[in-house]
């Protein structure tokens, strides 16, 4: 699938190419009311080449022209103090987020065929709001996603209490498959802030095999792999690998996908085939569980936050 072209949606001609990248990125992270520092436009600028200086200086001219607000260290494209404090608020509480995420991507990869494990998510952006949970992205050994999966989730049903606050998995891959097909502003910002884990090789092939991101987003530097673990020794994990290896392991791995298919196309039966295919992705080297059409709604609140801005500048 081709990437989508960034730039379809105009911004007030009246500004700079720069001036209207740096708008647009301020509008995408209003939808989720989410303040931007100025380092944080820079690497965030959407679809336009731009230094810190160059940030610095269009941010002051948009201030000056009314275009935009800054208050403390933030800038949004809204009058508003309390998404600061709503940002403080869970950046604070992300921290916290964290140290459980640390504790259960270890967990998580102790089990058989778990290759690589990315958070997702709000907290992969440093941010967790009462309501959040961790979300996990997860890679696992080819031919063995179905039976990963339903591995994990079973746990998480059985001693976790089918709870998602802390063990949301609803993301697989195999290794032979690391090109996210989806190729829009929504998953380019949701792979640049992926967040890797466990095992920085496969993470880094991971992030090589999705450069198309850099169209949307040129200046946001790679995820710092040097403090990502490797791949693990595991015994036990080992072990179940090599029971699970041959052609036991086959079967289970085609059963759990045609039971799991079974089960979704059942259970969303209003959904098209299209929409099946977007939000509950099911194939045998990918498992996508987002029924809520999460993508879609960013997307199209994205767009007419920027319809909302032409037509307030040009009312203006």
């Amino acid at each position: 699938m081709e990437v989508l072209e960034p730039n379809t949606i105009p911004v007030d001609t009246a500004l700079t190419e720069k001036q209207s990248a740096i708008i647009k990125t301020l509008l995408y992270f209003s939808v989720f009311r989410y303040p931007l520092t100025i380092k944080e436009i820079h690497e965030n600028c959407q679809c336009q080449k731009i230094t810190l200086s160059e940030t610095e200086a269009a941010l002051n001219k948009l201030v000056q022209a009314g275009y935009i607000w800054k208050t403390e260290q933030f800038y949004s494209v809204n009058d508003d103090i309390s998404v600061v404090d709503r940002r403080k608020k869970g950046n604070k509480l992300a921290e916290k987020y964290l140290l459980k995420a640390k504790r259960y991507t270890k967990l998580i990869s102790c089990f058989p065929f778990v290759e690589a494990v990315f958070l997702s998510g709000s907290l992969a952006k440093g941010y967790v709001d009462e309501e959040g949970d961790i979300d996990y992205f997860i890679i696992t050994k080819p031919g063995r996603l179905w039976l990963c999966r339903t591995l994990l989730v079973t746990f998480k049903k059985a001693f976790l209490f089918n709870s998602h606050k802390y063990f949301c998995v609803n993301y697989f891959i195999d290794s032979n498959n690391l090109e996210v097909p989806d190729k829009n502003i929504f998953t380019a910002t949701e792979l640049v802030f992926a967040r890797p884990m466990y095992n920085k090789n496969l993470c880094s092939d991971f992030f090589e095999a999705n450069q198309w991101k850099d169209n949307f987003y040129p200046n946001k530097p790679i995820a710092n792999l040097s403090i990502v673990p490797p791949a693990g020794k595991n015994l036990l994990k080992k072990i179940n690998e090599r029971l699970l290896k041959g052609s036991i392991g086959e079967k289970l791995d085609q059963w759990c996908f045609k039971f799991t298919l079974a089960h979704w196309k059942k259970k969303f039966s209003d959904f098209d085939e299209s929409t099946f295919d977007l939000n509950v992705r099911s194939r045998k080297n990918v498992s996508k569980h987002h029924p809520n059409g999460f993508q879609q709604k960013v997307l199209k609140a994205h767009e007419e936050s920027i319809k909302a801005f032409n037509k307030k500048i040009m009312s203006g």
